[in-house]
């Protein structure tokens, strides 16, 4: 496969660090199987679908993942060390992954502390950078201490043009986020829906569903050729229930679309299909591929933002449109200078 097909330049002033005010006054780029482009708002989401169809949203709740420590100095002579760690991804209720700056000083057996009684000691180090961290707290007590000392994990596109602060707390958190917190990213199609959105929703006859995947920073990571090689992408953990799995393939059974509002449901959707388009429940870790040539047998409609260039998430889009109808949809969004990635516009995607 051509990954030069999936490139493209972005002006950088179109990287968007601050979501629109409110979050569901942003703009919706409606793209079309044929291709045809309309600019819309999020707003106007309701009209484009159907009385019955199913939005089906990411449930997942955002860690304050990005924590500062100190290393102590390992002997008198020594100098304190300040480190800055995102954790990763989750392992048990005690142990995480996680990277940390100045990784090349910190060694094994190493202790980071974050604030009294709130440490943790590196286990190991893996592969792309990761450490391992055994915290001394688990399950509650862990995530209070994180709730009370960590920020939201911005994604590293934002996060080196300004750092995270208080309002991210409100603005990367999804009004639906169950109380498992367990993401270190944020399903960021579903930041759109605010009280009024979701409430326009409602009173149009759509209907609302709920997926889990716990969202890990490989979203981020440029594809590697080892991927491609083994069509396969970093794990993540999620779940379809037996209740909704059915509800939604009587939705389907009836002509309704089931419409995944983000990448990640639709992920979940896509990895829980059978070749006749059935969904049945799973719980457990996926590392779905979905690339263009791929069947996509679990999704009607997508509501997504816009993608880094090069990224698997392009790929997927890709995969439901058509790589030459999202280039075009692409070109387009930049030339009309709509807003790109987390906190930036949306587009509705209707093969």
């Amino acid at each position: 496969m051509d990954l030069s097909q999936f490139q493209f330049d972005l002006p950088e002033r179109l990287i968007a660090l601050r979501p629109a005010e409110p979050q569901d006054s942003a703009r919706l780029l409606v793209v079309h199987g044929d291709g045809r482009l309309e600019d819309a708002g999020v707003r106007d989401l309701p009209r484009y679908l159907n009385k019955g169809d199913v939005l089906v949203f990411n449930d997942t709740r955002v860690l304050p993942a990005a924590l500062k420590g100190i290393r102590p100095a390992r002997d008198e002579a020594g100098q304190d060390v300040a480190c800055d760690v995102n954790l990763t991804e989750r392992v048990d209720g005690r142990n995480w992954r996680a990277l940390a700056r100045p990784g090349r000083r910190l060694k094994d057996g190493d202790t980071i502390v974050f604030a009294e009684g709130f440490t943790a000691e590196i286990t190991g180090h893996h592969e792309g950078g990761e450490i391992g961290l055994r915290f001394s707290l688990e399950g509650e007590a862990l995530t209070a201490a994180l709730d009370k000392h960590g920020a939201m994990p911005l994604p590293p596109y934002i996060a080196r043009r300004r750092p995270a602060d208080a309002k991210d707390r409100e603005t990367y958190q999804t009004e639906f986020a169950g109380e498992d917190a367990a993401s270190v990213a944020a399903p960021t199609a579903g930041l759109h829906f605010t009280p009024r959105l979701l409430a326009e929703c409602d009173a149009a006859g759509l209907v609302r569903e709920t997926v889990r995947l716990h969202v890990g920073l490989g979203t981020f990571k440029p594809l590697e050729e080892k991927q491609l090689e083994e069509n396969r992408l970093h794990q993540e953990w999620r779940r379809l229930t037996p209740e909704t799995a059915t509800r939604l393939n009587a939705a389907r059974a009836s002509g309704r679309r089931v419409v995944p509002v983000g990448t990640t449901a639709m992920r979940t959707l896509e990895s829980c299909v059978d070749t006749e388009g059935v969904l049945h429940p799973a719980t457990g870790p996926t590392d779905i591929f979905l690339k263009p040539g791929d069947a996509v047998r679990g999704t009607d409609a997508l509501v997504t933002n816009f993608h880094l260039p090069g990224s698997s998430l392009f790929m997927l889009v890709s995969a439901l449109m058509g790589t030459e109808v999202m280039r075009a949809a692409y070109a387009h969004a930049i030339a009309n200078e709509y807003r790109f990635y987390s906190y930036g516009d949306a587009c509705l995607l209707l093969p």
